[in-house]
């Protein structure tokens, strides 16, 4: 077995027990709430068309965009949201298959029943439901599969589960944690399937014994799944453990594992909650969902402070810093030492053939070209200043993800993209960057946020984290993400030679600082 895949199996149990526990906790509450609902609504046309009018209404609504809906609705992140999402996703299958199920009855089966002397009571659980169970039991295998696959998605809004492979695998192309989540859920949905199968079987022969065997297996399956969770617990029951957030892109993760590895080092216990949107992590953080996670001061400038206009880099971070402090209680803020700022890029043959050295030079060029960018680029503030100074109006707009972007560009299926400073691929791609001569895009210095506080615990976290202020520089920096991006490097072992680069900063820093003392 393959150090790569070892690793990333060394993950499954704990990946696996937050998704098995979310999609049971769906599809149970789904179940509780779409059969009696289904059940009751069977036979009163005037309530049978608009609650399936309403299931079919969320089922419409993609899947990515209803979990994020719940992270503003409900003003948190994590299980909660990701579940209620997951609950409403589940509730049409099992209402429309429940309902079509008893309308599918044989009427003439029915009025049998009631010669007998049956109460639309005993008629409902004696004829109707027993006949209509084989249409129930596919709907609820239905919203089994669906649930399993959509689970997948909740790693955004900060709920752990498979999707954490994915959404990592796709960022720092590690195809193998790719394949490890893919098979891990697909395997989870078809053990779930078969066994909701077996149960409808054994149902229809009466078998109590096989029905007992079969739920006995499920609750075995969800016990084994849950064990790394209630270990998990136990381990916290000893001291919290301190949450590191990071946003979907390399840079977060490396430096995410940076600064574990720092807290490690100082005895501190802690956990990272990975694959964060920008919004929730920002929200994550002043609610102490997580602890620390590295934010960027362009960021805060333009997206949580709306500031459109560019005073420069100093009295940015000076403002920044003030509104931490005044609007959210944040004071440990800690410069990293690098920018990693957007910027318009091309291929250098593209870039000469048009004669374009920066962005001025592409605006007249634009409608004739096609942009490519990350899927929140085109929704920030910076894109809205970026078109306002320099008018620009591309031909097409196309939003993948982040780490096919330079692919693209190079296979000419876009013209432009929104590249990120200290991405190694900048030279690797032999792009050319052009240059922001109207300063559209603000400074984006890396800032390492501890949460807000006073907190012993915290404190210990800025106390140890306080070493790595300016002590990683653009190269530094750009030289880790190459690791993983180009070199196929784990995250990890990028994080070690980084920290081991920042080790030495810091020791030449002491060195000079003796000198100039003697």
């Amino acid at each position: 077995m393959s150090e790569a895949l070892r690793s990333q199996l060394a993950l499954l149990p704990d990946y696996l027990g937050h998704h098995l526990l979310l999609t049971v906790s769906a599809l149970s509450i789904g179940l509780l709430l779409s059969l009696p609902l289904a059940i009751f609504v069977t036979g009163r046309q005037k309530l049978k068309g608009p609650v399936l009018a309403v299931a079919g209404a969320i089922q419409t609504v993609p899947s990515l965009a209803l979990l994020a809906l719940m992270v503003p609705l409900l003003r948190r992140i994590g299980f909660v949201p990701a579940l209620i999402a997951l609950v409403l996703y589940s509730l049409l299958p099992v209402i429309r298959n429940t309902v079509t199920g008893i309308d599918e009855v044989d009427p003439d089966l029915i009025e049998a029943g009631r010669g007998l002397g049956m109460t639309e009571r005993q008629l409902l659980l004696r004829v109707q439901l027993p006949l209509a169970m084989p249409m129930i039991i596919a709907g609820i295998r239905t919203a089994t599969v669906w649930v399993v696959g959509i689970a997948t998605l909740s790693t955004p809004v900060g709920a752990t589960s498979l999707g954490n492979y994915i959404f990592s695998g796709l960022q720092t192309q590690n195809y193998t944690a790719v394949v490890v989540g893919c098979l891990a859920a697909a395997g989870l949905a078809l053990v779930l399937d078969g066994l909701i199968h077996l149960l409808q079987n054994a149902s229809a022969s009466r078998s109590r014994v096989r029905s007992a065997g079969i739920a006995t297996v499920l609750l075995l399956l969800l016990g084994i799944g849950l064990a790394p969770l209630l270990l998990q617990q136990r381990s916290a029951a000893d001291g919290p453990a301190v949450v590191i957030g990071a946003k979907t892109f390399t840079e977060q993760y490396i430096l995410s594992r940076l600064i574990a590895d720092t807290l490690n080092a100082s005895g501190l216990t802690t956990r990272t909650l990975e694959s964060l949107g920008s919004t929730v992590a920002f929200d994550a953080l002043i609610t102490g969902r997580i602890d620390a996670y590295v934010e960027y001061s362009g960021t805060i400038w333009a997206n949580y402070m709306h500031r459109t206009a560019n005073p420069g880099a100093a009295e940015i971070n000076r403002q920044v810093r003030r509104w931490l402090r005044d609007r959210h209680g944040i004071t440990r803020v800690i410069p990293l030492g690098f920018e990693n700022a957007y910027a318009l890029a091309m291929t250098r043959s593209r870039a000469a053939a048009l004669n374009v050295r920066n962005v001025a030079d592409l605006a007249p060029l634009a409608p004739k070209l096609r942009i490519g960018s990350d899927y929140e680029f085109f929704g920030r503030p910076e894109w809205t200043a970026l078109q306002a100074k320099y008018g620009l109006g591309f031909a097409g707009q196309v939003s993948m993800d982040s780490s096919l972007m330079y692919a693209a560009l190079e296979a000419g299926e876009v013209d432009v993209i929104t590249a990120f400073s200290t991405d190694g691929r900048i030279v690797a791609f032999d792009l050319v960057v052009l240059d922001d001569t109207r300063d559209a895009f603000p400074p984006y210095d890396a800032l390492l946020l501890i949460g807000p506080g006073d907190s012993v615990r915290l404190s210990a976290v800025e106390h140890a984290l306080r070493p790595l202020e300016g002590a990683i520089d653009n190269e530094a920096m750009r030289a880790a993400n190459r690791q993983v991006d180009l070199q196929g490097v784990s995250v990890e072992s990028a994080a070690r030679d980084l920290g081991a680069a920042v080790a030495g900063r810091l020791r030449r820093r002491s060195r000079g600082a003796e000198v100039r003392a003697d």
